[in-house]
């Protein structure tokens, strides 16, 4: 009897180790460390760059969108940091702007990681527009002096803000 009972719990200490052993070895998903802007939000189920440009594919003119996503910054306003640009994939990016111009974010994000919570929209930027976003990102001015039409543009208004430390 003792040696059943000894053989039992034997096997059962084994198969705890081996659990514990398995589940060191199973791949973790880094866990990004952000800094907060505007409302405090997390990147849970915040939609990709791919999965976002199809959904401003979508969008006509007078739609909103309540959504977040997650992407890169490729740019962000060198004056005070009141917007910047998120790349979607397919050469196109989403003009990022902070509800209420009530936050900033830093001047020096640019190529950082971002998740953004809030509205997204379809609009047209007028030259004028375009022209003064040329000037705050710091484009030349035979950049600016190049834009003549108007262009449609993947909008958001964003209510809260992740950028990776």
């Amino acid at each position: 009897m003792k040696k059943i009972l000894l053989l039992g719990l034997s096997i059962a200490l084994f198969s705890c180790n081996k659990k514990q052993e398995e589940a060191k070895n199973e791949p973790v998903a880094a866990k990004v460390d952000y800094a907060v802007f505007g409302d405090s939000i997390t990147d849970a189920e915040a939609l990709t760059s791919a999965e976002m440009i199809a959904k401003f594919k979508d969008l006509k003119e007078e739609d909103t969108l309540k959504v977040k996503f997650k992407s890169k910054i490729n740019g962000v306003c060198q004056k005070k940091g009141c917007w910047m640009t998120l790349d979607l994939g397919e050469e196109k990016e989403a003009f990022v702007k902070f509800k209420d111009y009530a936050f900033f974010v830093p001047m020096n994000a640019t190529n950082q990681d971002a998740v953004v919570s809030g509205k997204a929209f379809v609009s047209v930027e007028t030259v004028d527009e375009q022209k003064h976003y040329a000037k705050d990102a710091g484009k030349s001015q035979a950049a600016i002096d190049s834009i003549t039409q108007p262009k449609v543009t993947y909008s958001f208004m964003a209510d809260g803000v992740l950028i990776s430390k």
